[in-house]
């Protein structure tokens, strides 16, 4: 239930398929979180083990999203994103499953997104779970190459390098906090990426509507990086493939999209050198075959926002 605190409002939901461990602790972690002003939302994407049941037990106040059939990250963070902005909340906070929280890091990231109306997507300070001074991630470059993200900071010590708050290309959809005038604007994730990528399309799209995407320096965040989505397994680099073809024909100028191809033609190559003492060339082969269906897909316009259910409207939406 909405409370009545004059903060901004955030629903934060969070995506989970099949972990339903991952998924309590990273409830148990975010109900620790000193904001008052937000609703813990569960965006169950068809889980097949008790992950939702397990959660009505131990988080009866947790808003509960079941999806029967998984079609993808990004099919799954879009039916909550639906639901939720019906309910007229001033901040979605989008979260993947396997993370752990700093309890001030919403307080911090809607700190930095009240500063300016622009601000569309604030991400915060991602490190490694199982190093926790090793930055994950400090905000992200987009490019078009073999992969189209980059994160700041990556394998890097912290010793304060990234200690402002400023404007980055994008933000990592593990933990992104957006506006609701964004979301209006640009439309919701887009159901096209099964995985991978769709953070960073959004993030495009937001910014062609005129607004930024920001990093926040003191909101803090540790990632269990794959621990929900597999490693470089044939399953992932399909949709990695798939996802870059996507998101280089959708928002990639004729050179750009050269320039993803000739990437491509030299990564595929090494990947196979790297992985064949691994015994594990079938996940090159898989990247091969995603990058090929990607170019193929068709490329529908992504899913427009829903108008809010009733008009009450807080503050910075």
């Amino acid at each position: 239930m909405r409370s009545a605190d004059p903060s901004p409002h955030v629903a934060a939901l969070v995506l989970s398929y099949n972990g339903r461990q991952l998924t309590l602790d990273a409830l148990a972690s975010l109900a620790r979180m000193v904001y008052p002003a937000c609703d813990l939302w569960l965006v169950d994407n068809g889980s097949t083990d008790g992950t939702s049941e397990a959660v009505a037990a131990a988080f009866p106040t947790v808003r509960r999203v079941r999806i029967e059939r998984n079609q993808g990250a990004a099919h799954g963070v879009c039916a909550g994103m639906r639901l939720a902005l019906l309910e007229a909340y001033d901040y979605l906070l989008v979260l993947n499953n396997d993370i752990e929280v700093d309890p001030a890091m919403l307080t911090e990231m809607v700190r930095v997104a009240e500063r300016d109306p622009k601000i569309g997507a604030v991400g915060p300070k991602c490190y490694y779970f199982d190093s926790p001074q090793t930055i994950w991630s400090a905000g992200g470059w987009l490019r078009f190459a073999e992969a189209i993200t980059r994160e700041r900071g990556q394998g890097e010590t912290d010793r304060g390098q990234f200690d402002r708050d400023e404007e980055v290309d994008y933000v990592n959809g593990c933990a992104m906090l957006i506006r609701r005038g964004a979301i209006e604007a640009a439309g919701l994730w887009d159901p096209i990426y099964f995985l991978c990528f769709e953070d960073a399309d959004f993030c495009v799209r937001v910014k062609r509507r005129g607004f930024v995407c920001y990093y926040s320096h003191r909101a803090k965040l540790w990632h269990r990086v794959s621990a929900a989505t597999g490693g470089y397994a044939p399953g992932k680099t399909f949709h990695s493939g798939r996802s870059t073809a996507i998101f280089v024909r959708r928002h990639g100028s004729r050179r750009q999209r050269l320039r993803a191809l000739a990437w491509m033609l030299l990564a595929l190559p090494a990947a196979f050198l790297r992985e064949l003492p691994r015994r594990n060339t079938r996940a090159v082969a898989a990247k091969l075959r995603g990058y090929l269906a990607g170019w193929r897909a068709p490329l529908p316009a992504p899913p427009a926002a829903p108008a809010a259910s009733h008009g009450e409207r807080r503050g910075s939406a």
